[in-house]
């Protein structure tokens, strides 16, 4: 693992006066990289340029990077390629079991958009009928966890599917083209597939088990720049209040920051949660539990302790 060293600069604004200082006493960056996927608060805060206006001030350059999942993001943090970015609960539990230099920084219950589908003319008909079926997931993924409990949720084991690892760029042809019998998949892939791929819902995540997105920092940034940390924190907070009342606008800025047409951006956010929060007891035990699944099943190679890097900003 590498560690990032951040260049020094001088910060001399009155209006940034008092966070300025905070940031000094830590050593002030250059500037600040942003892993996003297509969906999600940091889409509709990139779209606003939240964190360039609140960073100009300080002369703190916003870099924003794009990631197909969640694995290859931790990948790209652990390395200190990135600094901040958000994803659902598996992609930091393996990173974690690989020794990855993240802390988890915040965290986002997730109420909906996610979860299986099945074609609409298939023979599965609820959660028993995937025994022997090939499913699809990103491995390491939010929709790993989800098929893991899901198959328990029927009495079923992880040997009794076949376990087909793709990305979901791959995953959604494979299902349109019967490759793959269930697709497990978050949006806005999850509303791709329902509406344009002849994709039917098996079994929302919400209906199986609690689930968390969370906002992950890379660790030495966190260490070093907790000060600045907050400060992305608050300001994708804010950006996420404003995307609760207005998802028709956030359904417009989706498709235009990823590409992904309005109709299927218009059905994700209007089932979305945009709010932000701390990483709370409940979501750590929540997030225990999908560590120690995962390891009963050979998954990770070790058990790991969340609450070890769950980051605490110490000016709080």
């Amino acid at each position: 693992m590498q560690r990032r060293d951040f260049l020094k600069l001088s910060v001399g604004t009155a209006a940034a006066a008092a966070f300025a200082s905070s940031a000094k006493a830590q050593g002030a960056v250059k500037g600040i990289r942003i892993g996003y996927q297509k969906t999600g608060v940091l889409v509709i805060t990139r779209q606003q340029a939240a964190l360039e206006k609140h960073f100009a001030p300080l002369g703190i350059d916003v870099k924003w990077v794009e990631f197909s999942s969640g694995p290859p993001m931790m990948e790209a943090m652990n390395v200190g390629s990135i600094d901040f970015g958000a994803v659902g609960d598996s992609p930091p539990v393996f990173a974690q079991a690989a020794g990855a230099a993240i802390v988890y920084a915040a965290g986002q219950p997730i109420t909906n958009g996610q979860g299986i589908l099945v074609p609409k003319d298939s023979s599965i008909r609820g959660i028993a009928d995937l025994k022997g079926k090939r499913v699809g997931f990103t491995k390491g993924s939010s929709a790993h966890n989800i098929v893991v409990q899901t198959l328990e949720k029927a009495g079923l084991t992880y040997a009794d599917i076949t376990p087909v690892y793709l990305t979901p760029p791959d995953a959604g042809p494979a299902f349109a083209n019967g490759s793959i019998e269930a697709w497990a998949i978050w949006d806005p892939y999850f509303a791709i597939g329902e509406t344009k791929q002849g994709g039917r819902i098996l079994i929302n995540a919400c209906d199986v088990t609690k689930t968390n997105s969370f906002f992950i920092a890379n660790r030495d940034f966190a260490r070093n720049h907790g000060a600045i940390l907050q400060q992305i924190i608050d300001v994708t907070t804010a950006a996420g209040k404003w995307a609760e009342q207005h998802r028709d606008e956030v359904a417009k800025s989706l498709a235009t920051i990823t590409g992904v047409p309005l109709d299927i951006q218009t059905l994700a956010a209007k089932r979305a949660n945009f709010v932000v929060g701390p990483v709370t007891d409940d979501i750590v035990t929540t997030q225990q539990g999908v560590a120690d699944r995962f390891h009963k099943l050979g998954l990770i190679p070790k058990p790991i302790v969340i609450r070890d890097i769950v980051w605490r900003n110490p000016a709080a």
